[in-house]
């Protein structure tokens, strides 16, 4: 479950007498918390990799991120009061292969935010499980082309909070505490020698989060707790390679936030769900096949953004664990084994 200062926070705040300390500390929570999972792990709803028929993969990941700045619409500020926030996030995710060309994802992150510094008991970090996700991966083509192979490939998928966190908290907030449908269109070509690129253009439809108030500013003044969070464009290219007869991949990526409505933080104020948030970041990461261990592999990634609107300069660095393995073997199978 997460913490009660969530709870807290609002009471403080509204109790407070004016003191410029207090105001330039609401200045800096003004961070929106990224949703960093699709581009993290191995066989992802984001990627190009398909897991064989009746097999399954589980990945265990740990991410920590951190940000010590962050845009005030497009004015980059630094947290000069609460120093450096950590988002640290656990992620059990499973892969499993419906059909040869349709593979089902699910995954529940448990999420962790706090401070480097106390801020003078007034915020707390928050912690608990963030959002429900599964998603559908459908392969329509792979078909050999020149010296390599085409493959396009679409994904749909659903994520929808799995505790009653606040998600009007930035920027310690679990996540966005919306509903959101997802559906993306994925294309790769890889040559012959294991050189890949691979481009992903996706729409995310975000729904209303309940605020524990009833009033906020959003380019107008809005007497309720319901807040309309913006839905996004995502955007995602990689430039990657098959080493050591295919037992090791490396990638570096770019991708691409951009809210298609929303308002900025506005001066000297807290972020909230409405806000228009953009972001631009870069990364690389690897996989490993471990020959010796059947169905093993170890993960490892980092990522910064470089550029956003209305978000943290984030930067992540994590790794996992993978096993894949057969979860219905037919006769053969079992005879070969024996």
């Amino acid at each position: 479950m997460e913490n009660n200062s969530r709870t807290s926070f609002w009471q403080k705040s509204s109790c407070m007498d004016f003191n410029p300390k207090w105001f330039f500390l609401q200045l800096t929570l003004t961070a929106l918390s990224l949703f960093t999972h699709s581009d993290l792990l191995s066989q992802t709803p984001t990627d190009a990799l398909m897991m064989p028929s009746r097999n399954a993969c589980v990945l265990l990941s740990y991410d920590m991120g951190q940000f010590d700045r962050y845009w005030e619409g497009d004015y980059l500020r630094g947290n000069e009061t609460i120093a450096t926030v950590h988002r640290n996030t656990f992620l059990p995710m499973a892969a499993i292969s419906i059909l040869g060309d349709l593979n089902l994802y699910i995954g529940l992150p448990y999420v962790k935010t706090e401070s480097s510094e106390p801020n003078g008991g007034r915020f707390e970090g928050a912690n608990g499980f963030q959002d429900f996700m599964a998603a559908l991966k459908y392969r329509a083509l792979e078909k050999q082309l020149g010296k390599g192979t085409l493959s396009l490939l679409s994904t749909v998928g659903f994520s929808t909070p799995a505790s009653n966190y606040l998600s009007d908290y930035m920027p310690y907030s679990l996540g966005f505490g919306a509903p959101e449908f997802s559906l993306r269109g994925i294309a790769q070509y890889e040559w012959d020698s294991g050189l890949y690129v691979r481009g992903m253009g996706g729409y995310l439809w975000r729904g209303y989060t309940e605020a524990e108030r009833d009033y906020y500013y959003n380019n107008g003044s809005y007497y309720s707790s319901t807040m309309d969070v913006p839905s996004a464009w995502n955007y995602e290219g990689i430039l990657g390679k098959w080493f050591l007869n295919y037992s090791l991949r490396a990638e570096l990526s770019y991708s691409a936030i951009k809210s298609t409505s929303g308002d900025d933080v506005r001066d000297y104020n807290a972020a909230q769900p409405t806000n228009k948030v953009q972001f631009e970041r870069i990364g690389a990461f690897v996989q490993y096949y471990i020959p010796s261990i059947k169905g093993l592999g170890l993960v490892a990634y980092h990522s910064r953004v470089v550029n956003g609107r209305n978000t943290g300069k984030m930067a992540n660095t994590g790794f996992g664990l993978t096993y894949q393995f057969n979860y219905l073997k037919d006769k053969k199978e079992i005879e070969d084994e024996n």
